[in-house]
């Protein structure tokens, strides 16, 4: 499908482009692309008033459409993939397939375009003489900067610190803004305009078999049309495949499109994934690999490496927004081998905010809304509180809270963590993802949160596509919608009882558990720089919170590891070297 491609728009606000801002951006690619300097390809397109940058890792310009394509008299630019790609000439276009965000030039103008998800995304800034529009956010940044630093919008972070990730479209940097879903920032002439198309309004949950069949079958066209390109792909996809629910909607829709696929699944032979998948296997046809996890002697101790350098990687991926705590998938060289996984199926679930909950109650979800945007709120300023607070009031206004949850998990948990965690990934290749296609996405959208989250819509997909799959249980908790479903004839059919999930000896997490060691350094680096994160920050809280030899909340301890790195000026710049291993004792080590 494809790898990373970076891509920069500048457009004057005068006649020319001064050549300094053509020069930096030359320069700071280096530093705002996490892949070595010698795989990165350029090109570059120049017209009146505006210039288009194209870089990636890709080997060739062999994958369509091309870094920088010409098209009837403007260039265009995909970051990410068109499910078809001769649909580079209906861009900018959010009706069509694909994860993507389009960049287009000619002479005077210069727009770019996020999907539905915004899951590939655009940042952009401006200047007294100029307009940014750019992929990687640190790249805008530096060509908006005067001088050579970067300026950090340490309020902004306060959501970093709280979640791990951005609850808006703010960035780290200052003057630096996220497009937001469905949304067109064009300059024409030197002046900005941003369009926006609103998130579809689902419509009222169908109430017979006949239209929910016609309602599914939307979504059911727009996930076989993801898969459809593989079809010609020149091996087997790779699928990981669990006992869970979303990898199991993409086994029977990789079958159903009469893709050539295999599965792998990792773990023991007796745990559920692996008993459940070799059921699926079996009743597709399908090949199937185990991969067993590496039998070790049982250890008292780890050894890690620092935080330091793996802030430093996570900084450098995710430009500081995604905390250090997540483990990002490090640098490979590029693969075309096509490969699948489940990530964002709790789109076709309603998001993952929905799922969280067990009681639907107004006032339970105003709850959980609240709790997104400023939980632990002892820990921050007044300043910080408010600042999130603002941040959530528009998403507390709206009435219908399930579709709230519901588009907070596509503008953030989708359209900023993903979007920032998953560019370590999309280095080494680009994952075939069904669940991110803008055409999925908004055919999911369009259907009854509530029927959604009854995980009645994907296991109706899940038959319509490997009606073979009627008798497979499902790992973990039962589906939703069988709560006191009972066969009421004997045609009619009730899905088996689930498999409970197994729970294996090895659930001990050095990040989760880091000991008194981590704990020491994480505690340094933080309490050291409270100068830095006081505008958000109450000084006595962070010491509070690291009162203890081994810290209670490990999650929150990584990411304010990771701003304050970053505020120290950990990245850019050199990887730090000699840093020594940090040992990892086990909580429990005579269990």
């Amino acid at each position: 499908m494809g790898a990373v491609r970076v891509y920069l728009g500048l457009a004057a606000k005068g006649r020319d482009i001064p050549p300094q801002a053509l020069a930096t951006a030359r320069e700071a690619i280096e530093s705002a692309f996490p892949v070595p300097a010698e795989v990165i390809r350029a090109d570059e397109w120049h017209g009146g008033g505006v210039s288009l940058f194209g870089w990636s890792n890709e080997p060739d310009d062999s994958r369509l459409p091309r870094l920088l394509h010409p098209d009837g008299g403007r260039i265009v630019g995909v970051n990410g993939h068109l499910a078809d790609p001769a649909d580079v000439s209906r861009l900018p276009d959010d009706s069509i397939g694909g994860a993507f965000s389009a960049w287009i030039a000619r002479d005077g103008e210069l727009t770019a375009s996020t999907a539905i998800n915004r899951v590939c995304p655009v940042f952009y800034a401006e200047t007294a003489d100029l307009h940014i529009v750019g992929s990687r956010a640190l790249l805008v940044h530096l060509l908006a900067q005067r001088a050579d630093r970067i300026d950090f919008d340490v309020l902004a972070l306060q959501t970093m610190v709280r979640q791990g990730f951005f609850l808006s479209d703010e960035t780290p940097y200052k003057g630096v803004s996220a497009l937001r879903p469905s949304t067109t920032i064009a300059i024409r002439g030197g002046s900005r305009t941003i369009s926006e198309t609103p998130l579809p309004v689902a419509g009222p949950a169908p109430d017979s078999p006949r239209l929910k069949r016609a309602a599914i079958g939307e979504l059911a066209e727009a996930l076989l049309a993801t898969v459809e390109p593989l079809r010609s792909a020149p091996e087997p996809v790779n699928l990981a495949l669990t006992g869970g629910r979303d990898t199991r909607i993409l086994a029977a829709l990789l079958h159903a499109a009469k893709v050539p696929f295999r599965v792998t699944t990792n773990g023991l032979d007796t745990h559920p994934d692996v008993i459940l998948a070799r059921r699926i296997a079996a009743a597709l046809k399908v090949e199937h690999t185990v991969i067993a996890p590496p039998q070790t002697a049982a250890k008292d101790a780890v050894l890690v490496e620092h935080p330091l350098e793996r802030a430093w990687e996570t900084l450098r991926t995710c430009e500081g927004m995604t905390s250090a705590y997540e483990s990002i998938v490090g640098y490979l060289p590029y693969s075309g081998k096509p490969t699948m996984s489940g990530q964002s199926g709790e789109t076709l679930r309603a998001g993952s905010l929905n799922l969280l909950q067990t009681d639907l109650g107004d006032k339970a979800l105003l709850r959980r809304i609240n709790n997104t945007f400023y939980k632990d709120e002892k820990l921050f300023t007044a300043e910080a509180n408010e600042h999130a607070r603002e941040l959530a009031k528009p998403w507390q206004a709206r009435e219908n809270r399930l579709e709230a949850l519901d588009h907070i998990y596509i503008w953030y948990k989708v359209g900023r963590w993903q979007a920032s965690a998953r560019a370590g990934a999309l280095r080494r290749g680009d994952p075939v993802r069904p669940f991110l296609d803008n055409r999925v996405a908004r055919a999911a959208l369009s259907l009854d949160q509530g029927w959604r989250l009854s995980e009645e819509v994907i296991y109706t997909l899940i038959l319509r596509f490997a009606p073979q799959l009627r008798e497979v249980p499902i790992e973990g908790k039962p589906w939703r919608f069988t709560d006191g479903l009972k066969k009421r004839w004997p045609w009619s059919h009730v899905p088996p009882p689930s498999m409970p999930t197994q729970k294996s000896g090895g659930g001990w997490s050095w990040r989760t558990s880091p000991g008194p060691d981590l704990t020491a350094v994480l505690r340094e680096q933080v309490l050291g720089s409270l100068d830095a994160l006081a505008p958000i920050v109450n000084p006595d809280e962070v010491r509070a919170l690291f009162a203890d030899p081994v810290v209670k909340k490990p999650g929150t301890a990584w990411h304010l590891y990771t701003v304050a790195a970053m505020l120290t000026g950990l990245y850019p710049g050199k990887r730090p070297e000699g840093l020594e291993q940090i040992t990892v004792s086990r909580p429990d080590p005579g269990r």
